[in-house]
């Protein structure tokens, strides 16, 4: 895949927490304009992997290639690391979405303010510009902030666990604004964990259980056998082992695998290169709220 149908390149990334491994050796690249689900077992490196595409962790290894303006990458957290205490109205959280491209609150003018009403109407928050986020319920919340992402015109979207906690109606709603961005060209990567919901709505799954064990169409992707190795990959690593360092188990479970992106991941020399991604992780926060 090249630059111009490329967003964002992976190139042998390695990423550990205190010379615990996180993400073994990932190469591929997200398409402009694709949907990707990004699936594997607890510890297999999602939240990572969003993380190191913003520049907000540092890779020990290999590089992230952002092949779009950093300052259009859109991100949302999981609820669980945003602090929903901050004093401030959901009309101000929205439009906080224009922070990033305007640097100051100066910029904000009554056609902006139009606009942020009109995304809390299109997530179904109509009236409710001038409530404080501390009195939202987590699916309310989290409608407000993909009303904030309507806002930044974003061409890469990450979104990670985004219906972690949320109600059925809320989810809906929200894959329905997912599919819209989708139908723009947009591009968003999207980490999940309920499988029949990466099967109903997203035509590309990266699964990954710390090295990449497919990437592809959905179907393909899903498939009972790379369910199955990536969950053995994921209880064979050592957690122990240093950073380049696998346990036999997890060779013997890479040997098995035979999809291209992960044939070399252990084998000849490790070649530091030390590229570190600078950028993206102004991705709309401000203050209290991520």
């Amino acid at each position: 895949m090249n630059t111009l149908t490329a967003a964002i390149s992976l190139e042998n990334l390695t990423v550990s927490y205190r010379r615990h491994p996180a993400l073994h050796h990932v190469n591929g690249a997200f398409a402009r304009g694709s949907l990707t689900a990004v699936v594997g077992p607890n510890g297999a490196g999602k939240s990572t992997l969003l993380k190191s595409m913003l520049g907000l962790v540092r890779c020990n290894d290999g590089r992230v290639i952002t092949h779009v303006d950093v300052k259009r990458i859109a991100y949302l957290p999981q609820q669980a690391e945003i602090d929903r205490s901050f004093p401030i109205s959901v009309q101000d959280c929205v439009l906080l979405g224009y922070w990033q491209a305007q640097g100051n609150w100066g910029g904000i003018d009554a056609g902006m303010a139009e606009r942020a009403r009109r995304a809390l109407a299109a997530v179904g928050l109509e009236g409710f510009s001038d409530r404080p986020v501390s009195s939202l319920s987590v699916g309310q919340f989290q409608r407000v902030l993909f009303a904030r992402i309507l806002l930044q015109d974003a061409e890469v979207i990450l979104l990670d666990e985004p219906f972690n906690a949320i109600d059925s109606r809320t989810t809906g709603d929200l894959l329905r604004i997912i599919a819209a961005w989708h139908a723009e060209r947009r591009t968003v990567i999207a980490v999940l964990h309920d499988h029949d919901q990466v099967r109903r709505a997203f035509p590309q799954t990266l699964l990954l259980a710390r090295n990449v064990v497919a990437w592809g169409e959905t179907a393909d992707v899903m498939c009972e056998d790379n369910l199955l190795r990536a969950r053995a990959m994921a209880e064979a690593v050592d957690e122990h082992a240093d950073i380049c360092e696998v346990s036999e188990a997890e060779v013997l479970a890479l040997s098995r695998l035979h999809d291209d992106h992960t044939g070399h991941a252990h084998a000849g020399a490790h070649h530091h290169h030390h590229h570190h991604h600078d950028g993206g992780a102004q991705a709309g926060t401000k203050g209290g709220l991520q």
